[in-house]
């Protein structure tokens, strides 16, 4: 072979030599690449601050979870026979025989669901929702340790779809309960209790809003809203904080399926503490009471009212003999203060006021005439239901045709804002609801002078002929509208 292919022979060998030696190289390489990744740790700083994290949730729950039982409850229920005769017929019991629940209209069938519980006395007192054991047959409560024991009501309250029950127990473990009004939006929370009957269930999540109220879930509404995964059973189950202390009883979901879909409603502690104390105490739950009808001032309705509160609660009707009525409240005003406290809508007040306990002396500021008053009166007790509906029906009986017609006295101010002029006496309407048999005839800002013929000078006048009128009375009216006198008419063929 001569020198010059000898040369040539041994480059290309190199070459390929060196095309070799890359390719082990590089292999080698990523293989030690791959296993580096493989072998990568979690720091320790991530590690210490999970682990704590995970033992903090550990911690919490176990000394939470003892105090929160299920519930499981006991109903009787009729069934319904919507086919006659026919499941008689000699025919049908000689192939399906005498056992059809349709051939027993009468017979009664057990109807079972469950619920949870939240321990608040070491005697066996335990919270729940009313609409978990209200109108049952029976109620069996277990613990966290599997004992079971019968439970009985000792009251509900459906206006905060609140109840406590009671079971022969001693020495029980029991749950702090914290001021739900610390809680902030993003607090981690733990919602504990029995969904779909899987007992001591733990969901973790953040705080997503509170004072949620118009849900349409209870008449008293001033949720905390949540995260944390609840479900059909975890009614009356506990919702406590960082600290293992209750701050809410877990009573709703919003959803469309029927199951979690990222928001539950819980009822704050600081409002089942005052209901459980009265139930627990009275077997009902006993209420503060003002007797006045109040609605949100709107800007609309500050306008037309010539006040310059900008925040506020409107009192659109005055209860005769109720406490605001003996106190001088009357309508028009604006409550901006109950107690030193922020009046700011309906719900707030409505709220403050039930749980103050009947009997107690408050304060109120009021903005009347844009003049801020202070008026003290004392808190009377809220009627129950009986009493109510017989109150309402005896003031639309003695309202008559002018039902759901708000009115207050006409005062110079009021005059001024509506350019009425000075020789025009009478009461002003402020509002009339949809619902009243007057709503196609009068008008916000109607000044009413007569009434069938009387003379109509202030809101004295005004009760005195209205309380003198019957049911079915025809009305006519003399109104001044815009300057301008009419009569207008209001009767059963409108």
């Amino acid at each position: 072979m001569s020198s010059a292919k000898r040369k040539t022979l041994i480059g290309v060998l190199l070459l390929l030599s060196g095309i070799v030696a890359g390719l082990v190289l590089s292999s080698s390489l990523n293989i030690h690449n791959q296993s580096i990744a493989q072998n990568k740790e979690v720091s320790l700083q991530s590690k210490s601050i999970l682990d704590q994290f995970s033992t903090a949730l550990t911690e919490v729950s176990d000394a939470a979870k003892p105090s929160v039982v299920n519930i499981s409850i006991t109903k009787k229920v009729s069934v319904q026979n919507s086919f006659g005769n026919f499941f008689d017929d000699p025919m049908f019991k000689r192939f399906f025989g005498d056992e059809s629940p349709h051939s027993h209209p009468n017979k009664k069938f057990e109807s079972k669901a469950l619920g949870s519980g939240v321990i608040v006395r070491e005697d066996g007192y335990i919270l729940t929702n009313s609409h978990v054991v209200r109108d049952v047959d029976e109620i069996m409560v277990k613990l966290s340790d599997k004992t079971e024991y019968k439970g009985k009501v000792i009251g509900t309250d459906p206006k905060t779809d609140l109840a406590v029950i009671k079971i022969e127990a001693k020495n029980l473990p029991i749950l702090k309960m914290a001021d739900s009004e610390k809680l902030r939006v993003g607090d981690v929370v733990l919602a504990i209790g029995n969904p779909y009957g899987l007992s001591q269930t733990v969901t973790m999540g953040i705080v997503s809003a509170v004072g949620r109220s118009d849900v349409g879930i209870a008449d008293y509404e001033d949720f905390i809203q949540i995260d944390a995964a609840i479900n059909p059973g975890n009614s009356g189950g506990a919702l406590v904080n960082s600290h293992a202390e209750l701050v809410g009883v877990n009573t709703a979901i919003f959803s469309t399926t029927g199951g979690y879909q990222g928001i539950g409603f819980a009822i704050p502690s600081n409002m089942v503490k005052s209901v459980m104390e009265s139930l627990m105490k009275n077997g009902k739950v006993v209420r503060g009471w003002l007797g006045v009808n109040i609605q949100p001032l709107t800007p609309e309705l500050a306008k037309s009212f010539g006040t310059k509160a900008q925040k506020g609660v409107l009192v659109a009707d005055v209860m005769d003999g109720g406490p605001a009525d003996k106190a001088g409240l009357k309508r028009g005003d604006v409550i901006i203060f109950f107690e030193g406290k922020d009046a700011e809508s309906t719900r707030e007040l409505r709220n403050m006021v039930a749980a103050t306990k009947p009997g107690t002396s408050v304060s109120l500021v009021v903005v009347r005439d844009n003049k801020e008053m202070t008026i003290k009166l004392t808190i009377g007790e809220l009627p129950d239901e009986k009493q109510a509906e017989q109150s309402v029906s005896q003031e639309e009986s003695r309202q008559n045709k002018l039902k759901g017609v708000s009115i207050q006295e006409l005062t110079q101010t009021i005059k001024e804002r509506f350019n009425i002029p000075a020789k025009v006496t009478g009461v002003i309407v402020t509002n009339v609801t949809d619902e009243s048999p007057a709503a196609s005839v009068l008008k916000q800002g109607d000044v009413i002078q007569e009434i069938n013929r009387k003379r109509i000078n202030s809101m004295k006048d005004y009760e005195h002929v209205l309380s003198g009128l019957k049911k079915d009375d025809d009305l006519l009216l003399l109104i001044n509208r815009g300057g301008s006198f009419i009569y207008v008419t209001i009767s059963n063929k409108q």
